[in-house]
């Protein structure tokens, strides 16, 4: 074991004790959860055979198939595409809207701002780049209202004739706010079809997945998407994303991963098609551990004078842990100290830099076994004010305490703590 300076592991072992019925009562979602994937995986009789790769055109990938039908199954969906050839989260976001929304329609999300790495997917008139803006599809926004809730009078104000999508984002991505429950989702569902019933509502699950016994498309969500490097994959799935939903949204969404009257009917998967079902198949136990992890990282920090969001008792939803610091260099400590702790690139130490899609320089913690794998313990922030960090991730909660450990005590021995 690392030797920790005494204050730090006396804060450890008040934590322990802080949280241990909280930590006690996610062991109750995560079997629900696990059952659920195993049901579905009996269901649709899964096979060793269903692993097999293929090359080529891939028609009548019947393993590719029987994945796809499974996360439907364990999504409460009518249809789902899931692909390695998806190259991020906000690779799959955007094959869904571009799937979804015509020129001259309106794309409107009523939580705010969204991740910034969407920006650019949305784009400005003109800007040549092929935004969603350069098709001639029109954006508008609702900030969230002082109590960081949906603003019902100005989402009212902003509906009009054109808007045919409604976007939602379940995670605070890199805002000072709560993460939306799926029970907040569920209202919004309902709210938004006693305007309009024929909108499609689609929700960012990025970060969301199995953290709650239900999903978006589980209480009246038409369309979702996620990436496998996040919570689905398990650690284990090397790349790729899922959109799941309405059969007929699915299938517009896959016309734009591969080609119309294509869609989903091909697609090799090139020796990927194991990891991704066991990737699904640990997703409930290793999004577990990474919770645990939160919930720990929380108290610790709380204990050590800095804001976090969700606080340690508080529910949650996704796997960000926010912590509020007071200073840009205590922030840049915490990303490193994260680092220091990694298994792999422990010797790296990450700087903030200008990283494509992000409208502000990021530092970035990722010791990962996958490039880029969040549900990996991994850290980043933009530097700029207010100074916050986000946490995410964790294959072990052991990992993840030491990681909170090891950026508490780099930050103690800058004199910052």
């Amino acid at each position: 074991m690392p030797i920790f300076d005494n204050k730090i592991t006396a804060w450890s072992a008040q934590a322990d004790e802080l949280i241990d019925t909280a930590v006690r009562n996610l062991d109750r979602i995560v079997d629900k959860n696990q059952w659920k994937v195993i049901e579905a995986f009996q269901k649709h009789k899964v096979s060793d055979y269903h692993f097999a790769g293929s090359t080529g055109y891939a028609y009548n990938d019947r393993g590719r198939e029987v994945l796809e039908e499974v996360y439907a199954e364990v999504f409460g969906a009518e249809a789902a595409l899931v692909r390695p050839h998806f190259a991020s989260g906000t690779h799959t976001i955007a094959t869904a809207l571009f799937g979804v929304l015509r020129p001259g329609d309106e794309l409107l999300y009523i939580t705010g701002r969204p991740y910034d790495t969407l920006h650019k997917v949305i784009g400005k008139s003109g800007d040549g780049k092929g935004s969603l803006a350069d098709f001639g599809i029109t954006y508008a926004e609702a900030a969230l209202d002082e109590q960081g809730q949906v603003d019902w009078p100005e989402v009212e104000h902003l509906l009009n004739d054109r808007t045919r999508v409604i976007g939602i984002q379940r995670s605070r991505g890199y805002d000072w706010r709560s993460s939306f429950t799926i029970a907040d989702i569920e209202a919004m569902v309902q709210r938004i079809r006693s305007y309009n019933k024929d909108i499609v509502i689609f929700v960012d699950n990025c970060y969301g997945e199995f953290t709650e016994t239900l999903e978006p498309t589980q209480v009246g969500v038409d369309l979702m998407a996620g990436s496998l490097i996040k919570n689905p994959g398990g650690g284990i799935a090397e790349t790729g994303g899922y959109i799941c939903g309405k059969r007929a949204y699915v299938e517009l969404a896959s016309y734009r991963l591969t080609a119309p009257g294509i869609g989903g009917e091909v697609g090799a998967m090139l020796g990927t098609t194991r990891g991704i079902y066991q990737g699904l198949y640990m997703a409930p136990t290793i999004v577990g551990q990474a919770l645990k992890g939160s919930i720990y990282a929380a108290a610790m920090f709380e204990l050590a004078g800095f804001d976090s969001k969700p606080g340690w008792g508080e529910q949650r939803t996704d796997l960000i842990q926010a912590v509020s610091f007071q200073q840009e260099q205590q922030l840049i400590a915490f990303v490193q100290g994260i680092q220091r702790a990694s298994a792999v690139d422990s010797h790296v130490v990450p700087e903030p830099w200008d990283m494509p899609g992000y409208e502000h320089p990021v530092i970035m913690a990722a010791g990962t076994f996958i490039q880029g794998g969040s549900l990996e313990l991994s850290a980043d922030a933009p530097i700029r004010e207010p100074y916050i960090g986000y946490m995410q991730g964790g294959l072990t909660y052991s990992h993840v305490k030491l990681g909170v450990l090891m950026a508490l005590q780099t930050m103690l021995e800058r004199n910052l703590l």
